[in-house]
């Protein structure tokens, strides 16, 4: 169930960046409001599988009040910090040059964590993460600009916070219950941001129903999988795992928008995943 749970993540986050981008990018919503919706959508999509569930996903049953009498908020805070730079960031960056600070911002801050709590890589699982990440560089390099430093440190700030977010995951019991509390506590926080930037607000139809999907979907329901699977991970491999999303978001784009199947995407598609094969081989 691990592979499956972390399988389906990682399709949820490379649809979820492709859905981020498209609505940023092209203007169809101001950044807080997609990050309001996103996390107030993703909130309620999460109560009502509980609801339809009891709770009973990943272990342990729900109760009438489970979510909100919550005092462990420093994971939605975190959970926050990564949601609202994010979304900022990504509103003057390219989608390679997002994409390689993000993603290298969340292998220093899990691999960094690894080693300080003693988890020791062998020769060969080093020899597969530089792979991977020459294959996230091989696919991000054409994409590649100097961003504004604001910008670049929103993303990076992004980055170690949801490397943090994904740490907090490997402890939680009951991926479902610990998510839905995440997104619950979150909504407040957001709503603040959305409030000092009024100012700015702008949001047309297609962008609210992007952020609606990218909240309920890829992210709400893909957090679940993704805290479902790293429970029986070490902090390397699902470090490692996530620089296969850039990947799957491209090869989305050639599958779903018709584009071309380039030299470059089979080359990087063949790094990044002989190189998560390489961390993921037991010994």
């Amino acid at each position: 169930m691990t592979v499956i749970y972390a399988a389906l993540a990682l399709v949820a986050f490379a649809a979820n960046s492709v859905l981020c981008r498209v609505a940023l990018h092209q203007g169809a919503i101001d950044p807080a409001t997609f990050t309001s919706i996103r996390v107030v959508s993703g909130a309620a999509a999460l109560l009502l599988v509980m609801s339809c569930t009891r709770g009973e996903a990943g272990g342990g049953r729900f109760r009438s009040g489970t979510v909100l009498r919550g005092t462990a908020l420093l994971t939605p805070a975190i959970l926050f910090l990564y949601a609202v730079p994010f979304s900022f960031a990504y509103t003057r960056l390219s989608a390679g040059t997002g994409a390689l600070i993000l993603f290298g911002a969340v292998q220093v801050t899990m691999l960094g964590s690894a080693a300080w709590s003693g988890e020791r890589l062998r020769s060969t699982q080093w020899v597969g993460v530089l792979i991977a990440l020459a294959g996230l560089v091989v696919l991000v390099l054409p994409g590649l600009a100097a961003p504004p430093p604001w910008a670049a440190a929103l993303m990076a700030i992004a980055g170690l916070f949801w490397g943090l977010y994904t740490l907090r995951g490997r402890g939680m019991a009951n991926p479902l219950v610990h998510t839905t509390r995440n997104f619950v506590w979150a909504v407040p926080l957001v709503l603040v941001v959305s409030a000092l930037t009024l100012r700015q607000f702008q949001a047309s139809q297609r962008g609210v129903l992007l952020a609606i999907v990218s909240g309920a979907v890829t992210s709400g329901l893909g957090y679940v999988a993704w805290y479902s699977a790293v429970r029986r991970l070490t902090a390397t491999r699902a470090a490692v795992l996530q620089l296969s999303v850039p990947v799957l978001a491209a090869a989305g784009g050639v599958i779903f928008l018709m584009e071309p199947v380039s030299l470059r995407l089979a080359a990087s598609a063949m790094l990044v995943l002989g190189g998560i094969a390489l961390t993921m081989v037991r010994h």
